[in-house]
């Protein structure tokens, strides 16, 4: 037997099948779209992993990366050892949670109940204004809660005052400030995230509640029982990915709404990362890699952990 048919290939196919130039030039527009992307993830992905070598050195500017002193695993001991490491992971972890857990219903609610809406004025209007706060900037946001919860004219105050109470300076209470982070969140973000589940509602067989409503199926049977399954293995991809992300808060707006008050809880990864890297007197690039860097590998554990999970549970995965 020859080596062709040795390795289960004929030699007919085996001859007819072209060269990969030939391949590459004959499909030459999908591999230019392909190659825009890849070459994304190259430059702004791949090439930058280069620099992550800094947080095992003593970097200095006038060394270069590679002049620098090796020092290992100096500066993770350091951060590990910092009297802040415990309060830092402990508001990190806390608002992600609390962000997941409230954040995560949300979209799904919304995108069911406009999915059940027949005025289409009405849903389209709706979904205008819940949309809208998405493509608010982050500083104008910030600036309108502040507004919002001034303890003098804000709107907040007014109906406490109304109500017989006293307001407070809601912002420069630490116990405040996730819930206040946390639901502006869902109100500037949550129309825009159910678009994702409005495009799996739709890929849901008619039939099945044309058969439920001759069934006598109400509304809300109909959603637990055929719209929640039509939906979930999108829930399940998105719920991966946001667990991947659990301790990457962000910064812009977590940054403009601390004060010294609140610190005790608004100090977070991100924060301390650009406090220590970039807004100290003394400028520790090093320091700031390491925490990043920990930051990034904790992410990536909990990406493949809870993808795994995912997988032997027989729901969906991410590979």
């Amino acid at each position: 037997m020859d080596s062709a048919g040795a390795h289960g290939v004929s030699p007919g196919i085996q001859g007819r099948r072209r060269p990969l130039t030939k391949r590459i030039l004959s499909s030459w527009q999908l591999y230019l779209l392909m190659f825009l992307p890849l070459f994304y993830l190259l430059i702004f992905k791949y090439v930058p992993m280069y620099g992550a070598q800094i947080a095992f050195r003593d970097f200095t500017a006038v060394k270069g990366i590679w002049g620098s002193e090796w020092v290992g695993f100096h500066h993770f001991e350091r951060f590990f050892n910092s009297y802040k490491f415990w309060t830092i992971l402990r508001n990190t972890i806390s608002l992600s949670l609390y962000q997941l857990l409230a954040g995560f219903p949300f979209p799904i609610i919304l995108a069911l109940s406009l999915n059940y809406l027949t005025n289409i004025r009405f849903k389209k209007t709706v979904q205008m204004v819940t949309y809208f706060p998405h493509f608010i900037s982050v500083v104008v946001v910030v600036g309108m809660i502040y507004q919002v919860l001034d303890p003098r004219i804000g709107i907040v105050a007014e109906i406490v005052k109304l109500f017989g109470g006293e307001p407070e300076n809601y912002l420069g209470k630490a116990s405040y400030f996730q819930s206040i982070y946390v639901w502006s969140g869902i109100w500037q973000h949550v129309g825009f995230d159910c678009i994702i589940y409005l495009a799996a509602l739709s890929t849901v067989d008619p039939a099945l509640h044309e058969a439920a409503v001759v069934d006598g199926a109400s509304k809300l049977k109909r959603m637990w029982y055929i719209d929640i399954p039509g939906i979930w293995p999108i829930a399940v991809i998105l719920l991966i990915l946001n667990v991947g992300q659990m301790l990457e808060i962000g910064f812009e707006k977590v940054f403009l709404l601390q004060n010294p008050l609140n610190l005790q809880m608004s100090e977070v990864i991100d924060t301390y990362v650009y406090k220590v890297g970039l807004a100290s007197q003394v400028v520790d690039f090093s320091y700031a890699s390491a925490i990043g860097l920990f930051r990034n590998a904790i992410n990536l554990v909990l990406l493949i952990a809870v993808n795994q999970t995912s997988k032997k549970l027989g729901q969906e995965s991410l590979w």
